[in-house]
């Protein structure tokens, strides 16, 4: 019966090994995330790397597919199993590491917040309570504008602490 299978690949090897199943018309998946990293002179450039150095999912069916040719495969070092058995990983776990690598990937599409766009507090003691957003400091910090007891107070609060309302 097909099923997902991890494999080990040898180091920094992910995507030859994937590469090469996907030329044995084996469904693979090689989970990826993306990074923000800060440059003298405050530039911020995204990088994208495994989620998982050296590991691999490939989709086969052993009583279709050998197991010695996925062995055999460059780049590819050992299915990972127990006891000398390969062990299938369930489908739900590969179909949320895809959703989720979806999400990230439209979050970090979207475009920055911009002043007097309305926001909603998704962590700490306002915690769903809207505010209007003014201003980012640029370290992992804004201003927002909250209206509390019937006043408008200006608070500085963490960037990620905010999500955008969208209509």
């Amino acid at each position: 019966m097909k099923a997902w299978y991890l494999i080990y690949c040898k180091p920094r090897n992910e995507m030859r090994a994937q590469q090469n199943l996907s030329m044995q018309n084996l469904e693979t998946y090689l989970p990826k995330h993306r990074k923000q990293v800060k440059a003298s002179g405050g530039a911020v450039s995204v990088s994208e790397s495994v989620l998982f150095p050296n590991y691999l999912f490939v989709q086969f069916d052993p009583e279709v597919t050998s197991v010695r040719s996925i062995h055999a495969t460059r780049g590819v070092s050992r299915i990972v199993g127990c006891s000398e058995q390969m062990t299938p990983i369930d489908d739900a776990l590969i179909r949320a590491l895809k959703r989720k690598e979806l999400q990230v990937e439209k979050l970090a599409c979207e475009k920055p917040l911009a002043a007097g766009e309305r926001v909603k507090f998704c962590a700490g003691p306002f915690s769903d309570l809207e505010a209007i957003f003014l201003e980012s400091d640029g370290n992992k910090r804004c201003q927002v504008l909250f209206e509390f007891m019937g006043q408008q107070k200006q608070l500085d609060v963490e960037s990620s602490s905010i999500v955008r309302i969208c209509a």
